[in-house]
């Protein structure tokens, strides 16, 4: 009982199913999500698994009643726990814009901008450009612009700039951080946001700073 109320409340297991976050999550890679600070403590960079059946969820089959939609969500959630694949509508993706940020691609230099600064993505995949796809957009209050790092394999953000919600993800719809691997033991590990010797990227900023007008530099 007290392992079921720590994982419920304090961590989420998740199987990756796809290649889109290749090569920082490969298909198989069982993560541990930390549910503790929410959304309000997220910053450029993280890995976050988030809820996306009012953004990016297929509901061409129609919306069904109030009644099955709050069962899909239950069994959808005791899947989650148990790292059972369903067709549900979890996924991971990395942040790249918060609340206010203006996000560009690319640069002259065929780079991500960030509040007019280059971003510097080590994690992208192999060979990947930061987007094949241009576009200029500022991230509304209480969401945040989500891209995968295998970006020509990753529908993210970008790929649903014209729907009502323009892509991006609302922070309610938020369940927690990437933490750690842990799963398959070859691959075990923790994950961080990106670090680079190349000039820097806007300073990672957590929502709980925006709100006190403090910056502060991520250690990884």
């Amino acid at each position: 009982m007290l392992m079921m109320l720590v994982r419920g409340s304090l961590v989420e297991s998740f199987r990756i199913p796809t290649a889109s976050m290749e090569p920082t999550l490969t298909p198989g890679d069982r993560i541990l999500v930390n549910k503790i600070g929410g959304a309000s403590s997220l910053q450029r960079g993280d890995l976050v698994v988030f809820d996306g059946t009012h953004i990016f969820a297929n509901r061409a089959a129609g919306s069904g009643s109030d009644q099955s939609s709050a069962a899909g969500k239950v069994l959808g959630s005791i899947a989650s726990r148990l790292s059972i694949d369903l067709n549900e509508s979890d996924y991971v993706k990395r942040v790249v814009g918060l609340p206010g940020d203006h996000v560009v691609c690319c640069d002259a230099g065929g780079l991500l901008t960030v509040n007019g600064v280059a971003v510097q993505e080590p994690y992208l995949y192999p060979g990947d450009k930061p987007s094949d796809l241009t576009f200029d957009v500022t991230v509304p209050a209480a969401r945040i612009w989500v891209m995968g790092d295998h970006r020509s394999d990753s529908a993210d953000s970008r790929a649903h700039l014209g729907d009502p919600g323009g892509g991006m993800v609302p922070l309610d719809d938020v369940i927690g951080r990437a933490g750690l691997i842990y799963w398959p033991p070859g691959r075990a590990g923790v994950l961080g946001g990106p670090t680079s010797s190349k000039p820097r990227s806007p300073a990672p900023q957590s929502l709980a700073d925006r709100a006190t007008g403090t910056m502060g530099d991520r250690h990884t």
